[in-house]
């Protein structure tokens, strides 16, 4: 259980990519990570597939400073998400806190807003390149890029990679020992 004692905020919103919430959330859990989902309310959010999913959590309740890391999951949620201030803010603030930030297919939208793409390499769906082009990225197709604590995937195919690399970024301890 290399992330006992972790705890991993999972964003959700309505239209998340079903296979991009579940995996990670499941995968996580498995480790030993308490997984927290947060919304912009609290509640229940329908997937693209129709697959419900409940926030326990709204963006207004909880505190970036109680987390060690954050999955973004894609579908059309991010675009959702990055109308929310609180959760520009969140991502941002995660990210100063050189905490790991791992997004997957359309979730680098929210990254691209709050602003901490420029001069990193990403890879997201394909169809949002030139979005992070401009927001200053160097983009890559690979399955999974890590640059400093970003984690960034492509699409559903990409999971096992994605979620490998947030393990290992998460299980590892602040003096840089594998847990």
């Amino acid at each position: 259980m290399k992330l006992k004692g972790r705890k991993i905020a999972l964003f959700i919103a309505e239209m998340y990519e079903d296979l991009e919430f579940w995996y990670p959330c499941y995968r996580m859990k498995e480790e030993g990570a308490e997984v927290v989902v947060i919304g912009p309310q609290a509640g229940e959010y329908k997937g693209k597939h129709g697959v419900p999913a409940r926030a326990g959590k709204a963006i207004g309740e909880v505190n970036a400073d109680y987390f060690d890391a954050l999955i973004i999951p894609g579908g059309y949620a991010p675009d959702h998400m990055r109308r929310s201030p609180e959760m520009v803010q969140f991502v941002r603030r995660m990210h100063t806190q050189g905490k790991p930030v791992a997004a997957i297919c359309h979730a680098g939208w929210l990254l691209a807003s709050a602003d901490i793409v420029r001069g990193r390499k990403v890879t997201s769906f394909f169809s949002i390149k030139d979005d992070m082009v401009h927001a200053g990225a160097e983009w890559v197709d690979q399955e999974v890029v890590k640059d400093a604590k970003i984690i960034t995937s492509r699409k559903p195919e990409d999971l096992p990679a994605f979620c490998r690399e947030i393990i290992a970024s998460v299980g590892v301890d602040l003096t840089g020992l594998i847990l």
